[in-house]
């Protein structure tokens, strides 16, 4: 059984984590599984939104323990380096809004890898955990870098040091989480962000994630500079040009990703 389901379909492109019976942890080929498909929705003009989300109960687990103390397992060393920090770096770099439907219980680099991405969106039933400090590790897979610039150093600190469980509902409170859904409808909620992102102007939406991405680390200056420079790129497109013509005429705009 393949570690994963991909399929693109009305310019969406779904990569599901598929190894439920072991809550969707991440094994080499699981990993390598789901950069795949992420060049795949990066060079493809079909696709103009990602979901990610798991089968089963769970999201995503983070490692899978299992591989790690195998007698000819993966280094901890080469995890990192080959399997985790590739797929972070290919999110935040892929020019195409990539929503995390977190279906179950994201734990340990699977929950930072939910949140990394651009839209996170949660069933009610589901939690979020930073289990490493359980088995003696640090956050991986960006998590040092983005969860104190969601939710502040404080809490993130807590969270990272006590391991503790934090459900969809806190998760939306503390500013980790874009919004839940009850568990009845959160596929059909998915569905509706993912359809309306997928017929926006594109381009815009890759350069309000440049935009992002540079915020990171830059001060405003150089910020407002890069703002200048993504702006002027924005204008000379095909859907800008579509949207301030709907505008005018009253209508509703037809993007095309152009």
């Amino acid at each position: 059984m393949s570690t994963i389901k991909f399929e693109i379909n009305n310019l969406i492109a779904r990569i599901t984590l598929n190894r439920p019976e072991v809550y969707n942890s991440f094994n080499k080929e699981m990993a390598l599984a789901v950069q795949g498909a992420l060049d795949e929705c990066a060079k493809n003009d079909e696709v103009r939104c990602v979901v990610l989300s798991g089968v089963g109960k769970a999201f995503c687990a983070g490692q899978d323990l299992q591989e790690v103390v195998a007698e000819d397992g993966p280094e901890l060393t080469e995890i990192i380096q080959e399997h985790f920090n590739p797929l972070v770096i290919k999110i935040r770099e892929l020019e195409k809004p990539v929503v995390a439907a977190v279906n179950g219980v994201a734990a340990g680099a699977g929950a930072n890898l939910a949140l990394l991405c651009d839209i996170v969106v949660a069933k009610e039933s589901a939690s979020f955990i930073q289990a490493f400090s359980k088995i003696g590790l640090i956050p991986d897979t960006g998590g040092t870098y983005f969860l104190p610039r969601l939710i502040g150093m404080q809490r993130a600190s807590a969270l990272m040091m006590l391991a503790d469980k934090v459900p969809a509902k806190e998760a939306l409170e503390i500013g980790m989480i874009y919004k839940y859904f009850s568990d009845d409808t959160f596929e059909e909620e998915v569905s509706k962000i993912a359809n309306k992102l997928a017929n926006m102007p594109t381009k815009g939406l890759a350069y309000i994630k440049r935009a992002l991405n540079y915020s990171l680390t830059n001060d405003l200056n150089t910020q407002l500079g890069i703002e200048d420079q993504l702006q002027t790129l924005a204008s000379h497109t095909e859907d800008y040009e579509e949207g301030v013509n709907a505008f005018l005429e009253k209508r509703k705009p037809i993007f095309k990703g152009a």
